[in-house]
């Protein structure tokens, strides 16, 4: 079941997100933007899973961030590993305030202020099947259609060029 509303003032949020997490999702947004990602978050994956941050890349790779905003947050989460299966590359974001020698060294690393991130360690790459990324690839623009066609609805603006 999906968990976006578009009757919420803001569908990407559904209230589990901490302001720290929020933040960190900011930064990493603008720093994948400024690397040429496209960029979507809270993207829901085949597996049930929902994705923090999916990017995908300009040499058409696959990331999944998963975002942590404090030790708790990590330590009570044991599903980051299922996301393996549905990107090229798996990482963590989180803010100055979590200790980073908590997270594994086989996933890549950002650190992010809200206004922008530095990524600490690149992550290994474990490609994708082909039919897994062409399903992903599918999800995701479908989903990007979608949410802008919700954002022009709700905004009354036109987003095509």
């Amino acid at each position: 079941m999906t968990i976006l509303s578009i009757v919420n003032n803001n569908p990407l949020i559904d209230g589990r997100q901490s302001e720290n997490a929020m933040l960190v999702r900011r930064g990493v947004q603008i720093l994948l933007n400024e690397m040429r990602h496209s960029v979507l978050p809270e993207l829901p994956l085949s597996s049930g899973r929902r994705a923090d941050l999916i990017s995908l890349s300009v040499k058409g790779e696959i990331w999944i961030i998963e975002i942590k905003s404090s030790i708790e947050d990590f330590r009570v989460d044991r599903k980051w590993p299922d996301y393996r299966q549905h990107c090229d590359r798996l990482f963590f974001a989180t803010h100055n305030g979590v200790p980073l020698d908590i997270f594994p060294e086989d996933c890549g690393l950002f650190v992010s202020d809200g206004y922008g991130a530095h990524m600490l360690r690149e992550a290994p790459e474990h490609k994708l099947p082909p039919a897994t990324r062409k399903s992903l690839m599918l999800d995701f623009s479908r989903t990007a259609a979608r949410r802008l066609l919700m954002a022009e609805w709700s905004t009354g603006k036109d987003y095509s060029d």
